[in-house]
């Protein structure tokens, strides 16, 4: 199916809004656009909420999500829709963004540190976790929260490049995920990069400019989720 929805929050994870026009208004209400910084459900990382406003009318945007190519912005119950055709500015919520973009950019640098496979995760605005497979490596909570601290105060600047799907193939290495495999969009994938050595990995999220806007890490609780695999939970702490 041809995407009808140009992603303006591939490229720049800090649009805060944008123009769009209405293409379709789903049967369940979903409001399809031609081009939206929403980011959608996926890798993890919750869909984003905000606001489509037009002249006349605006609706609260509870999530967003992708189905079956098309970016579908769900509406929160109640509302009235805009029609197809009509001229909307698309807001997000920036700070609930913005959070989750600190956090993702986290999760990259606990797979960093942490030289396992990944089984699971999840992104959260308070709290994220990652679940690997560690075999028979021990995981330290303390030790964890220093070495990610460390990488925050270092400020290593992140970059988004694109490989071929062949590229990707030729070096599996890059997957950290077991089961899951990345985000392919026709024919490329792309790879965030943190500093210079720091992580390389297929990622489809959104992310910060530099890992000193993160701010300061905790690791709560290592979990044991079976024989060998462990749920590391991570949290900001302001």
């Amino acid at each position: 199916m041809t995407e009808r929805t140009e992603e303006l929050f591939r490229d720049d994870s800090y649009l805060k809004n944008c123009d769009a026009t209405v293409v379709e208004v789903n049967d369940r209400g979903g409001i399809v656009l031609d081009r939206t910084v929403f980011y959608y459900t996926g890798g993890g990382q919750p869909g984003d909420t905000g606001t489509l406003t037009w002249e006349g009318g605006s609706v609260r945007i509870g999530t967003t999500i992708q189905v079956e190519g098309d970016i579908i912005h769900v509406p929160e119950e109640g509302q009235s829709l805009p029609e197809p055709g009509t001229a909307v500015s698309a807001e997000i919520d920036w700070d609930r963004r913005y959070r989750l973009m600190r956090m993702h950019t986290s999760m990259h640098l606990l797979c960093a540190l942490v030289p396992c496979g990944v089984t699971g995760g999840q992104v959260g605005e308070e709290k994220s976790r990652l679940d690997f497979d560690v075999g028979d490596h021990t995981l330290d909570k303390e030790a964890l929260t220093d070495e990610l601290n460390r990488l925050i105060g270092e400020d290593h600047p992140l970059e988004t490049m694109w490989i071929t799907d062949d590229e990707l193939d030729s070096n599996p290495d890059l997957v950290r995920t077991m089961s899951v495999q990345p985000p392919r969009n026709a024919g490329r994938v792309r790879l965030v990069k943190v500093g210079e050595k720091v992580d390389l990995q297929p990622c489809g999220g959104t992310h910060i400019a530099r890992t000193g806007e993160i701010g300061r890490l905790r690791v709560g609780k290592i979990e044991n989720k079976g024989a060998k695999n462990r749920r590391v939970n991570i949290h900001l702490e302001a």
